[in-house]
C-alpha cells in the first residue's frame, strides 16, 4: 500500500511562513527575552527566588537570630498536629463562607443598578469603586471606629431603632462578622466593575426577544443574564477565593486575631509564628500549606468551570 503526499499549491507556498535557520531562531528567542526582561527580572527576584527561599526555610528550625537547623518535614508534621493550625484554617473558611456570597450579591446588585440609564451614573460608579483603591489600614480603622460597641455610629443608629447593638469586634461571636462586613464593603466596587463589564457584553437583542415572548424580569435574569454572566462570575469567584484565603490586613488591624483567637486566620498565624513566637521555619511551612490549599481549590474551580461557565 503506497502513501501519496499532496504537493503544496502555489498559494500555500506563497502564504507559508519561511523556515528559520538555527541562528535565526536563536536571534528570535533573544529578541523575545529582551522584551520579557522588564517583567521577568522582577518576577524572578521578588517572587520566584523568595518562594524558593521560603521552601528551604520551611525545612529548618529558625528563630531569625540563631543559625538554621535542618529538621526536614518536621515543621509540616507539627503544624498538621496542632489545634491552632486547624482553628486558623477553620476561621479562614468561616471568613470565606460569609464574605464570598455577600460581596458577590452586593456587587451584582450594584452592577445591575448602574447598568441602567440614570443621571450621575459615572459618578456613582466612581464613588463605589473608591474604597477599592483605599488603603486597607484606613478602611479597617474606619470600620473599627464605626463598629465600636461604646461609641460607634452603627450601635448608635441601632439604639435609635430600639435595638441593642452587639459587641462587634470585641465579642468572639461577632468579631468575624465585623471583619466580613468591612471586607465586603471594601471589595464591592471591584466585583461591581467586573460584573458590570460582563453585563454590558450581553447583547440587548436577547432580552428584547425574551420580553417579546412574554418572559418576566426574573425569567430573563435566570435564563439570560446569569448564564451569559458566568465567565465574569467565574473570574470573580476565583479571585475572591484566593483573596479570602490570604485575608490578613483587616484582621491584623481590627482584632489582631482576637478576641480569644476567634479571628486567628492562616496568614495572621504565619505573622505571629514569625515575629512573636520566633518560629520562622514553621511559618514558612504554614505558608506552603496555605499555598497548596489555594492551588487545589483553584484547580478544582478551573476543572469545574466546564459544567457551568457559558462562553457565547
Amino acid at each position: 500500500m503506497s502513501v501519496t503526499t499532496r504537493a503544496a499549491s502555489p498559494v500555500e507556498r506563497a502564504t507559508a511562513p519561511p523556515r528559520r535557520t538555527a541562528g535565526q531562531r536563536w536571534r528570535y528567542a533573544g529578541t523575545v527575552a529582551i522584551f520579557l526582561l522588564p517583567s521577568l527580572v522582577p518576577l524572578t527576584l521578588f517572587t520566584l527566588v523568595p518562594m524558593a527561599g521560603s521552601l528551604w526555610v520551611s525545612l529548618h528550625e529558625w528563630d531569625l537570630l540563631q543559625p538554621m537547623r535542618w529538621v526536614g518535614l518536621a515543621n509540616y508534621a507539627d503544624l498538621l498536629g496542632e489545634e491552632e493550625t486547624r482553628a486558623a484554617f477553620g476561621h479562614t473558611l468561616y471568613f470565606i463562607a460569609g464574605y464570598l456570597p455577600l460581596v458577590y450579591a452586593g456587587g451584582l446588585g450594584l452592577a445591575m443598578l448602574l447598568n441602567r440609564a440614570m443621571k450621575g451614573r459615572n459618578l456613582f460608579r466612581a464613588v463605589y469603586f473608591l474604597p477599592v483603591i483605599t488603603s486597607w489600614v484606613v478602611v479597617a480603622l474606619m470600620w473599627k471606629w464605626l463598629l465600636n460597641p461604646a461609641s460607634g455610629i452603627v450601635n448608635w443608629a441601632l439604639g435609635l431603632l430600639g435595638v441593642e447593638g452587639p459587641g462587634w469586634w470585641t465579642d468572639p461571636d461577632w468579631a468575624m462578622p465585623s471583619i466580613i462586613l468591612a471586607s465586603a464593603w471594601k471589595d464591592l466596587g471591584f466585583v461591581m466593575i467586573i460584573l458590570l463589564a460582563g453585563l454590558q457584553a450581553i447583547p440587548g437583542e436577547y432580552h428584547e426577544a425574551a420580553r417579546v415572548d412574554g418572559a418576566s424580569p426574573w425569567q430573563r435574569f435566570r435564563s439570560i443574564t446569569l448564564p451569559l454572566l458566568s465567565p465574569s462570575t467565574f473570574f470573580v469567584v476565583v479571585i475572591s477565593l484566593i483573596n479570602g484565603f490570604q485575608v490578613f490586613d483587616q484582621v491584623h488591624v481590627m482584632t489582631g486575631g482576637g478576641p480569644g483567637g476567634a479571628t486567628q486566620v492562616a496568614v495572621e498565624q504565619v505573622y505571629k509564628l514569625t515575629f512573636e513566637y520566633g518560629r520562622a521555619g514553621a511559618a514558612s511551612a504554614l505558608s506552603w500549606l496555605l499555598f497548596a490549599v489555594v492551588l487545589v481549590v483553584t484547580l478544582v474551580q478551573v476543572r469545574g468551570q466546564r459544567r457551568w461557565v457559558t462562553y457565547g
